[in-house]
């Protein structure tokens, strides 16, 4: 397979391919360099739940406090009046936002207020990561079992490269990851997997039927899978991006992070779906003859009865 007989949708996908890679060497560098801004269900810290009977809004009540201790508090609305407030350990020893309330006249009430140790937050980060490799080794053993090496390989490093360009994202822009997060990565899992395999089914599907005599290029077979499922994924994509930009917008800052993952995963997982999972086993040498069948000799010589 030379460049100059590609076709443009071919050589489109091979430079969606390398941008890939760039993206996620990029992805990489920057998590090496600043890690992840592990929330409070990992690191540990004080919960604390106040009622307000005034101040309905999280802008409202951090208009209430100084920035600094602003900034060093984590807000989620949980009802009209009723808030919940995140400080990492370090951070409540100097504590001020009590006070800061009392002298703006804020009428509040501690409903509860409770610690969760970094033992915890450890445990909770163990648990999660050997649930999202339990899931990814899953995942491999379906492939292996579902489609040529080839196929399978392109589905796995697709799906790899999008969990690292969302985590990537959330590192350069020093987004919270907390177990909603988490969470998202296991649907971007599915989703991405999903894509994937419906692109990889349509491919082995036209490989298989080519007749002997008229062998077609794989990058055109794959073009022309691809071609076919489009729309359907487009589609599928765009109806589940609109509800996650619901939840983005409407559900609060508590999911705020799990829509943005999410959001991300699904743009990226289709993206990759085109120029990861079906272009990379037309790199590696997939043909219709991965698909021919080997009749042995027994077969044979029933076929060759009268």
């Amino acid at each position: 397979m030379s460049w100059s007989t590609l076709t443009a949708a071919s050589k489109a996908r091979v430079l969606g391919l390398l941008l890939s890679c760039i993206l996620v060497i990029a992805s990489l560098g920057v998590l090496s360099v600043k890690g992840l801004n592990f929330g409070l269900d990992f690191t540990g810290g004080y919960i604390t739940e106040i009622n307000t009977t005034s101040v309905t809004t999280i802008t409202d009540l951090k208009a209430k406090l100084s920035s600094e201790a602003a900034s060093k508090l984590t807000i989620t609305k949980a009802g009209e009046y009723h808030f919940v407030l995140r400080e990492a350990p370090e951070v409540s020893k100097a504590s001020t936002w009590q006070a800061e309330l009392n002298e703006q006249g804020v009428d509040y009430s501690v409903l509860s207020s409770s610690f969760l140790g970094s033992q915890v937050g450890d445990e909770l980060f163990e648990q999660g990561c050997l649930a999202l490799f339990a899931a990814l080794i899953a995942i491999m053993v379906y492939l292996a079992v579902r489609f040529e090496w080839r196929l399978a390989v392109g589905s796995v490093v697709a799906l790899l490269h999008d969990l690292t360009l969302v985590l990537g994202l959330f590192s350069l822009l020093g987004l919270e990851f907390n177990l909603t997060v988490l969470a998202s990565l296991l649907a971007i899992i599915g989703y991405s997997l999903n894509d994937s395999i419906i692109v990889g089914d349509r491919v082995r599907e036209l490989l298989r039927i080519q007749p002997d005599n008229q062998r077609i290029n794989t990058h055109v077979v794959i073009n022309d899978a691809i071609g076919s499922t489009l729309t359907r994924t487009l589609i599928t994509s765009g109806t589940t991006l609109a509800t996650i930009a619901c939840i983005w917008l409407l559900a609060g800052a508590a999911l705020t992070g799990f829509a943005i993952a999410l959001f991300v995963g699904i743009v990226v997982g289709t993206f990759s779906s085109i120029c990861i999972a079906a272009t990379l086993p037309q790199l590696l040498g997939l043909s219709s003859e991965n698909y021919t069948q080997t009749l042995d000799d027994k077969t044979k010589a029933y076929m060759e009865m009268p």
